[in-house]
């Protein structure tokens, strides 16, 4: 997750969790105590000092640091049956959510509005109902979206390839089908994101089979009310995390994937290879525009700078 051009924080299996002070020339390790077999499948950085990481299986743990890595406070344990959380998105440095496979049918959110310093499953009413066997991807920690105002989004795969999508924080959901693979339990939705109000992109595929682009991205034009499947110019393989560059100015979207990486200039209609290394699995832009860099991750942990 970068922070700016020079600051950036990384995460993944095995309790890593990096930081780069010098734009990913070199990266220290800022080992969370205790937490050497969690798997940090998201993070989110303030700052070059604060960020916070998320273990997704249970227990499921959320820690926080505010000196850089030096020292970790855990701000969330839940031992319970079936808990799985997915990934987590920031409304605003205040508040957030965190999105879980479902629980009792439903999916399991919970909510912070004290900088995750502490965390409380929303309530049942406000949790939507999942099919049988349904459920949201971890892979990169972008199967949820939050935007200013109280605006949620996120995916679903496996039985079915849904967009959920909520106007008040998280309160009420509505629902729709993507044009995505879905029916099996590694198909499906992976990561979505949006330039604007209408414009947004979501891709996925089938991590089962990396090389394939069968039904693995669709866009909106009118803020999700319809999702159409990329025609020919398809990302070229299985994909589990795109993102649009910050703006002002010209926008691009980027998607990642172990078999490659894509980009698109007309809001994910069309897509083209990009050169450089295969293997990244989550992608995320510096915030700002001036900083005009993103950091991908990946498997065996590669690390790499986008510059654009």
């Amino acid at each position: 997750m970068g922070v700016d051009g020079s600051n950036a924080w990384a995460s993944g299996s095995k309790g890593t969790v990096l930081r780069t002070v010098d734009g990913g020339k070199t990266w220290s390790k800022k080992p969370v105590p205790g937490a050497d077999g969690l798997d940090f499948r998201d993070i989110q950085a303030f700052s070059a000092d604060s960020a916070i990481v998320l273990a997704i299986s249970r227990p499921a743990r959320i820690f926080k640091t505010e000196d850089g890595g030096e020292s970790w406070s855990e701000t969330y344990t839940n031992d319970a049956p079936g808990i799985f959380l997915d990934a987590f998105a920031w409304f605003d440095g205040q508040t957030a959510l965190v999105l879980g496979d479902p629980m009792d049918g439903r999916f399991a959110l919970l909510t912070t509005s004290l900088s995750g310093r502490i965390w409380s499953f929303m309530p049942e009413v406000c949790r939507p109902l999942a099919e049988k066997d349904e459920g949201a991807f971890a892979a990169s920690g972008t199967c949820i979206l939050a935007r200013a105002g109280g605006e949620v989004w996120f995916v679903t795969g496996g039985s079915a390839a849904r967009a959920f999508h909520s106007r008040d924080w998280g309160k009420s959901w509505t629902t729709t089908a993507l044009p995505l693979l879905s029916g099996q339990a590694s198909f499906g939705a992976y990561s979505l994101d949006f330039l604007d109000d209408k414009t947004g992109v979501v891709v996925g595929g089938d991590y089962r089979n990396e090389a394939a682009a069968d039904r693995n991205a669709a866009w909106t034009a009118d803020g999700g009310v319809t999702w159409t499947p990329v025609g020919e110019k398809r990302p070229a393989g299985f994909r589990e995390c795109v993102a649009f560059s910050p703006g002002p100015g010209p926008r691009v979207a980027v998607t990642v994937g172990p078999a490659g990486s894509d980009v698109s200039t007309d809001g994910g209609r069309t897509w083209a290879a990009l050169p450089g290394p295969a293997g990244f699995h989550s992608l995320a832009f510096a915030p700002s525009p001036s900083a005009r860099a993103a950091w991908a991750v990946g498997k065996g942990g590669l690390i790499a700078r986008l510059a654009y």
